[in-house]
């Protein structure tokens, strides 16, 4: 069974305290998990004001399936993200 995870790496130029990137990066882990239903958490840059690195994880018996519903969750942190968003990384288990 086939296991997907993005990776974001997030810059957040306006975020002016912890509390600012908190924000931020809250509501962006609720409206996907919320949206898309999968796991998502912070892994790094944790005391840093203005970097964060998401991690999101699905899991799937159909490749395909994972692929496309990683690539709109992907799609979706875009939309919402913008310029903020400046890599991300997908791989398939």
């Amino acid at each position: 069974m086939p296991i997907g995870c993005l990776t974001l790496e997030i810059h957040l130029a306006e975020a002016r305290s912890l509390k600012d990137k908190r924000q931020v990066i809250e509501s962006l882990k609720e409206r996907l998990r919320r949206r898309f239903n999968v796991a998502v958490a912070e892994l790094d840059y944790h005391d840093l004001w203005q970097r964060s690195l998401i991690g999101i994880v699905s899991i799937s018996p159909d490749g395909h399936h994972l692929e496309q519903a990683l690539r709109a969750v992907l799609e979706e942190s875009e939309r919402l993200l913008g310029r903020d968003l400046i890599a991300h990384e997908t791989e398939l288990f």
